[in-house]
């Protein structure tokens, strides 16, 4: 059936997303230590889901005041779950490795290098209180515990792969209905929930897809999303089961109650000097991205 989707422009991507399905299952976190970090109780001692949710909430702030890709964003989370998930991680220390794990991703996917901080920066706008040693200790620990492996399959590649497919299907007419914008909001709001990390990423990208198109009535791509469902081998009870979870995380994430990235906090946090130096290396100050909103 993955027939239908194959033209001369989607050989390419197909060959891509056969890459990516045969890698994927190599960079996910490990399930036990999730698991692990869900039940916890919060004493002040251990790593709990909350104190994750955080910290993940703390990277999006930073990726869209520096302006920074969706796809560093996603290569971060999954840095710091695959380190989490494996070590035994204080509270005090989370800062340290949430942000080594940023910096990383920053440096792996930013490709203008004038567009990426110094590390000086990055501490000072997170308002911590260790120094530029202590975070280049912990990036090489993160990297060894990550056996050098940051290259990693994300969800937000399959994303792109699946909406670059998706819109071969699409007339042109009717693909403005389908925002790849809206899409990588999406994802943004279900990183900040460490349940999706337990989801393969080709499943979760799947499920945020596959509902966008349900919600916006694009019925003639639905047996387009038959056909990646089954070539990416996604059984349709995992699917739904995905799903559901990515409705309601939307749906809270949605809600005044629930408490999203403070760009704005960043803003004021810098200095007139900071932002002026700031703005001459690598971003405009007074151009600060807005919080993508998943109803918009």
């Amino acid at each position: 059936m993955i027939e239908m989707l194959v033209t001369t422009e989607a050989q390419e991507l197909l060959y891509q997303l056969n890459t990516l399905l045969e890698q994927e299952l190599r960079y996910q976190p490990k399930a036990s230590g999730l698991r692990l970090i869900e039940t916890a109780h919060d004493n002040g001692l251990r790593m709990t889901a909350r104190l994750r949710d955080f910290e993940v909430k703390d990277l999006l702030s930073l990726t869209q005041f520096f302006g920074f890709n969706t796809e560093t964003f996603s290569l971060a989370v999954n840095f710091l779950d695959r380190f989490l998930s494996k070590m035994k991680v204080q509270p005090k220390h989370l800062g340290c490795v949430g942000l080594s794990c940023f910096y990383l991703a920053v440096k792996a996917t930013e490709e203008e290098e004038r567009n990426i901080p110094l590390a000086t920066d990055l501490i000072r706008i997170s308002q911590y209180r260790f120094t530029v040693s202590d975070m280049m200790r912990m990036e090489k620990i993160v990297l060894e515990k990550l056996y050098w492996r940051i290259k990693a399959t994300t969800a937000f590649q399959f994303l792109q792969l699946y909406h670059l497919l998706i819109h071969e299907n699409l007339p042109c007419e009717r693909r403005k209905h389908l925002n790849f914008e809206r899409l990588e909001a999406q994802l943004k709001a279900c990183h900040c929930r460490i349940m999706f990390s337990k989801a393969k990423p080709s499943v979760l990208a799947l499920s945020i897809l596959a509902l966008e198109i349900e919600e916006k009535k694009l019925l003639e791509l639905k047996e387009a999303i038959e056909c990646l469902q089954i070539h990416s081998k996604t059984n349709s009870r995992d699917l739904t089961f995905w799903k559901e979870l990515v409705l309601k995380c939307l749906a809270e994430y949605s809600s005044s109650k629930c408490s999203k990235p403070n760009v704005q906090k960043l803003k004021w946090i810098v200095s007139g000097r900071t932002a002026r130096q700031l703005k001459h290396s690598y971003y405009r100050i007074s151009h600060l991205p807005t919080i993508p909103e998943t109803g918009s």
